[in-house]
């Protein structure tokens, strides 16, 4: 997460429950469209977060993610396979 963000932690963990939230509205029909736009927001919500650590592993790393010790490839894939990720959420939740 870019360190212009205040409160680092707390939003990761934020975003966490929100993920699983979303995953548990997935699974009953009438939440499956609140669902849908809960996980397409969350994932553009986090994608700022994902090109930070693309473009500086080193500064994330700092923080004690290891993501200097990701390969630097497979964090700019990351940011490649979030649309197909967001249209997975679209198919898995029509």
């Amino acid at each position: 997460m870019p360190p212009q963000l205040p409160m680092h932690r707390e939003a990761v963990l934020i975003s966490g429950v929100a993920e699983i939230a979303g995953g548990i509205a997935v699974l009953h029909p009438r939440t499956r469209p609140v669902a849908r736009w809960w996980l397409l927001g969350l994932l553009a919500a986090v994608f700022p977060a994902n090109v930070y650590m693309a473009l500086a592993p080193e500064e994330v790393s700092k923080r004690g993610v290891a993501a200097n010790r990701i390969p630097r490839w497979l964090l700019w894939a990351r940011l490649a396979l979030q649309p197909l990720a967001m249209l997975w959420v679209w198919r898995a939740t029509a």
